[in-house]
């Protein structure tokens, strides 16, 4: 049995360029700094609250989860940094 446990894997990621406004800026760096992370880390977590709270979203992707995920057929519709 090893001594050491390996580090968890990190999960594929993907650039997405957006944009806000420089209040909206200000207050993601605070949270980032104030949680000793990355403003990236801090956008990914609150959609993934936001999907799992949002109980009409939630009823609409159940209707529209057939396939139809623009992201798996190379939807790219938000800009993505090269």
């Amino acid at each position: 049995m090893a001594l050491l446990k390996a580090p968890p894997r990190q999960p594929r990621t993907s650039p997405v360029q957006i944009r806000l406004d420089d209040e909206a800026k200000a207050k993601l760096a605070q949270y980032a700094e104030f949680i000793d992370a990355s403003p990236s880390y801090v956008v990914g977590e609150a959609l993934k609250l936001l999907y799992r709270k949002d109980t009409e979203f939630q009823s609409w992707l159940a209707q529209h989860t057939n396939n139809d995920n623009p992201a798996e057929k190379g939807d790219t519709s938000l800009q993505e940094t090269k």
